[in-house]
């Protein structure tokens, strides 16, 4: 498994960024795990581009995980319905009826 270390600024004025580091990496066929654990700031743009590389990867077939997630990643993509998708929150059961 490849791993890839997300920088602390996630913030719009980052994401070209964060674009060029995470480009290398969408057509790779081995497993990424991107260390979230660095990230202090966050905007909606840096969660959008998490959000569509994950689901890229993923619809070729290629597995990638966000791990050690930081408490400011972590209410960020909760914040905008976005834990679920990039791994952040495991999906809820349905409560037994």
């Amino acid at each position: 498994m490849n791993q890839l270390s997300l920088q602390s600024d996630l913030g719009i004025e980052c994401v070209a960024d964060l674009h060029a580091a995470l480009q290398p990496h969408l057509d790779d066929d081995a497993p990424l795990a991107l260390a979230g654990d660095r990230v202090e700031r966050v905007h909606a743009a840096g969660l959008q581009l998490l959000h569509a590389f994950v689901r890229d990867r993923a619809a070729c077939g290629r597995q990638t995980t966000v791990t050690d997630v930081s408490p400011t990643l972590a209410a960020a993509a909760r914040l905008s319905a976005l834990a679920i998708s990039l791994g952040v929150d495991a999906p809820m059961a349905p409560e037994p009826g």
